[in-house]
């Protein structure tokens, strides 16, 4: 199937209504193997102990934290400049899924903070600009849930995911830019890894896991969304229907 027929709603529908269950099995099994792996055969840290398996957890959610706002900046391109069928409702879905995730990331954060470092929170620049990003995506959730017109909520909400998005970089190179608590990049290197291969590859399943994961949610939320607006539709017809008949 071409690329370009998936604009079409209903083209749509029917592949996600096929890839989801193939998805959930995915998601259910990657993720089983994953948390076998990582609570269970590997080793505990010689420094952290147990707890650095709040890891597994934790560097997932805080990828897909930044990944989420990623989607929701290319759908804002595609309700801004492509008019894309689409793109409005993948933004309008991903924003909760996103903050879900922003969430369980500065939640396990904080968790994994308190044997660490002695506090649950400290005003580290990855620790805020991190709660930025979910203030941020509480933000569009609120333009959709407040701006009444579904076409000027789209575009209100598509301008503030693009500016948003300049936030992306700072937390990525928080570590970089300024002194903070957090270790810097240790998957994500042009040396490599430095993480010890024990570790590295549970932390691989999680992440494959998270991302399958958030692809389902992200699919179905989609689907669920275009029938709501499609009975929206139904519905306003209906009552205008009953209008006219009554005239």
């Amino acid at each position: 199937m071409p690329l370009i027929d998936l604009a079409n709603p209903t083209r749509f529908l029917r592949l996600v209504e096929r890839l989801l269950p193939w998805l959930a099995g995915a998601v259910t099994l990657v993720i089983a193997i994953g948390i076998y792996q990582a609570f269970f055969v590997a080793p505990d840290d010689y420094q952290q102990g147990a707890t650095v398996k709040i890891m597994f957890i934790h560097v997932p959610s805080a990828w897909l934290s930044m990944f989420g706002w990623a989607v929701m900046s290319i759908a804002a391109l595609g309700t801004l400049v492509w008019r894309h069928p689409l793109a409005d409702v993948t933004a309008k879905v991903a924003a909760p899924i996103g903050a879900a995730f922003t969430f369980i990331c500065l939640a396990t954060g904080s968790l994994w903070g308190r044997p660490m470092w002695g506090t649950y929170w400290v005003w580290d620049a990855r620790l805020t600009s991190v709660l930025v990003l979910f203030l941020m995506y509480l933000g569009v959730i609120l333009v959709w849930r407040t701006v009444e017109d579904p076409s000027r909520a789209a575009r209100a909400a598509a301008i503030l995911t693009l500016v948003g998005a300049i936030n992306l970089p700072i937390i990525k190179f928080s570590v970089d830019w300024w002194n903070t608590l957090h270790q810097p990049a240790s998957v994500f290197r042009i040396s490599g890894p430095s993480i010890h291969p024990a570790l590295l590859f549970p932390l691989a399943i999680m992440a494959i896991g998270f991302v399958l994961l958030y692809v389902t949610l992200l699919l179905a939320a989609i689907r669920t969304e275009i029938l709501r607006r499609r009975l929206r539709i139904l519905q306003l017809m209906q009552a205008e229907s009953a209008t006219s008949s009554r005239s």
